[in-house]
């Protein structure tokens, strides 16, 4: 071993240099082949490795070894052997000089365990990428168990480098920092909850990807695209992307619309407003009217019938309309809305079809709707929902009833 670590010590003191000019040249001289010799076998081994991994992967029907080679876990493994060349080569060529074998003996070690890192990177990558690849998979938050892991491997790698730079053993280490633990809890409190939080979300099932939530807190409303440790990012139906901390889905209220998805409809919910005013009894000479209406011929030949054997049977006096039993313009309407709705071809008649009237208010008697469409599409959904009004709204008039409308009144100067 000494006859190496002096191998051109003897060489430069036979051309006259010094003994100390002869020891600076002799580690230069051994530095210079470990280097050459480290460059060549690098890149030696990392084309083996890299072509026997991608014929491997091209004879192989599982797409994980494809996921290796793209993710450059061969190429970071042949940076191994050129490594542990280069520690087993600096004691010889730095014979002569302990101090800086030290440090160079420490700094191999630190990158070797940022190359351990690395492979532990990229290894972990693949997988998370062939995981993504699996259905049954594709909604669970992958990326926030695959940062958490990056995190602890981070953590222990830096530790371990910190322990190797001091001269601190490991453990000691770890338990000088345990006293500094608060401040260290402090620092991760988003990764911690995050991770927390992912845990919840995942288990529970509160969000997937490609799920549309609404977020009014955040201003979000739109489709979840990536669901991280930290961050939940959602692309917003303006094409703009709005990013929640995890831990607010489950500290905050947001809404969930996979259940309308899985669904077989979407829900029509609205209401038209009624002028009190235009509410009236229907004379038989406007019952006989309405019944052209084919809609609700029968129902009123029916009600009618019913409405007027009861009067007769109790001797109403019919003179005045309020006394007794009798059809009203807002009842009608309402059937007329009712049955509408229930002929329908857009309306899905396994869901709850119900025209109801709402408390009144200062504008007037709402008169909701409440289905459900076929189309859950937001765009059929909306031209659905406008076609169904359209069409309520122009029957208004034939029932002698009035929508209301708030009427602004400008006074003007002379």
């Amino acid at each position: 071993m000494t006859d190496i670590s002096h191998f051109f010590y003897r060489y430069f003191l036979q051309l006259g240099v010094s003994e100390a000019g002869a020891k600076y040249l002799n580690m230069a001289a051994l530095l210079l082949v470990m280097l050459i010799v480290i460059v060549i076998a690098d890149l030696l081994i990392r084309k083996f490795l890299l072509n026997l991994f991608t014929r491997f992967s091209e004879k192989t029907k599982t797409r994980f070894d494809d996921f290796l080679v793209i993710n450059k876990v061969p190429r970071n493994v042949a940076h191994i052997i050129p490594l542990l060349i280069a520690l087993e080569f600096t004691p010889i060529a730095l014979a002569d000089f302990d101090y800086l074998e030290n440090i160079i003996v420490k700094g191999l070690l630190v990158l070797s365990i940022l190359i351990t890192i690395w492979i532990i990177r990229s290894f972990i990558k693949a997988v998370r990428d062939y995981l993504n690849t699996k259905d049954e998979l594709k909604d669970k938050p992958i990326n926030s168990y695959v940062q958490v892991v990056l995190i602890v491997v981070w953590s222990i790698g830096l530790l371990s480098a910190f322990a190797i730079v001091t001269g601190i053993p490991f453990f000691k280490f770890i338990t000088t920092l345990g006293a500094a633990s608060a401040v260290i809890l402090l620092i991760f409190r988003d990764t911690i909850m995050g991770f927390v939080a992912s845990l919840q979300v995942s288990i529970n099932d509160m969000v997937q990807n490609g799920d549309w939530i609404t977020f009014e807190k955040f201003g979000a409303d739109g489709n979840v695209i990536e669901i991280n440790l930290a961050t939940v990012k959602v692309q917003n139906f303006d094409k703009t992307i709005t990013t929640i901390p995890t831990y607010a889905l489950i500290s905050d209220s947001f809404k969930n619309w996979r259940g309308m998805e899985d669904s077989g409809g979407r829900r029509i919910k609205r209401a038209v407003i009624i002028k009190q005013s235009s509410i009236k009894y229907l004379n038989k000479e406007k019952v006989e009217a309405l019944k052209k209406i084919e809609l609700i011929s029968d129902y009123i030949d029916k009600r009618a019938a019913d409405i007027d054997k009861y009067n007769e049977q109790n001797n109403v006096n019919k003179d005045l309309l309020i006394n007794g039993r009798n059809l009203t313009n807002i009842g009608v309407f309402r059937k007329f809305i009712e049955t509408y709705i229930e002929h329908h071809s857009a309306i899905n008649k396994n869901m709850m079809i119900m025209t109801r009237q709402l408390a009144p208010t200062p504008q007037g008697i709402p008169l909701e709707i409440y289905a459900f469409s076929k189309d859950k599409r937001w765009e059929n959904y909306e031209y659905i929902m406008a076609d169904i009004f359209d069409y309520i709204i122009a029957a208004v008039p034939y029932f002698d009833l009035e929508v209301f409308e708030l009427i602004s009144e400008f006074k003007t100067s002379d």
